[in-house]
């Protein structure tokens, strides 16, 4: 059986070594992955597939770190994205198990993550979030979960105050269309879009009748 000779750390990635056989360089390998190996034993043909198989998954799950690091992500997007650079499925799942044992991964979370996100900065309707979390890939129980404190009549009101000012100087016929055409594109039925339109209206000529 192959025997190794050395182990050694790569130059210009000290968190990867080099592992050799006989001599012979035979594959390069995570620190992690190296760990628990030692110059002088001896690997058989199902040892060091197991050894390529736990390199394997070391790779697939901190690429899946990396995809976390810049926001919460749903189940799904981690899966469509560690299959999108040609991990093996069954890999893939090995990962998403792991994650989810190891609280990286909760759709219920990242859900309520999304809505809470979207209300502070970008309020849209139950219908536009419910989109948006279908799209992510998310069960119709979890999204039902994640929408239902969610208030229209107010979402619907702190989006029109974020833009209502700049149609203010517009007739009302005018600003009713910009700003309840805004509020339609976020998902916001057209009854609730006009009520919002007149009372911000009023709330902002009222304002300038003060001074």
């Amino acid at each position: 059986m192959p025997e190794i000779t050395a182990l050694t750390p790569q130059k210009r990635n000290p968190d990867r070594v080099n592992l050799y056989l006989d001599g012979e360089f035979a594959l390069g390998l995570s620190a992690e992955a190296a760990t628990g190996f030692r110059v002088g034993q001896t690997l058989d043909e199902s040892a060091l597939a197991d050894l390529q198989d736990r390199e394997n998954f070391i790779s697939a799950r901190q690429s899946a770190f990396r995809y976390l690091s810049f926001r919460p992500r749903s189940i799904a997007e981690v899966r469509l994205n560690l299959l999108g650079k040609e991990y093996d499925e069954a890999l893939v799942e090995q990962v998403i198990d792991y994650l989810i044992a190891h609280d990286y991964l909760d759709d219920e979370e990242f859900a309520a993550y999304w809505v809470e996100q979207r209300e502070a900065f970008k309020p849209r309707s139950r219908y536009a979030l419910r989109q948006e979390l279908f799209q992510k890939g998310l069960s119709r129980s979890v999204i039902a979960q994640a929408l239902q404190d969610v208030d229209e009549t107010d979402a619907a009101e702190r989006a029109a105050r974020k833009r209502a000012r700049r149609w203010i100087h517009l007739p009302f016929d005018e600003f009713q269309k910009k700003l309840g055409g805004y509020l339609q594109r976020r998902g916001f039925n057209y009854r609730i879009a006009k009520s919002t339109t007149e009372k911000i209206w009023n709330e902002l000529t009222d304002e300038e009748s003060l001074f």
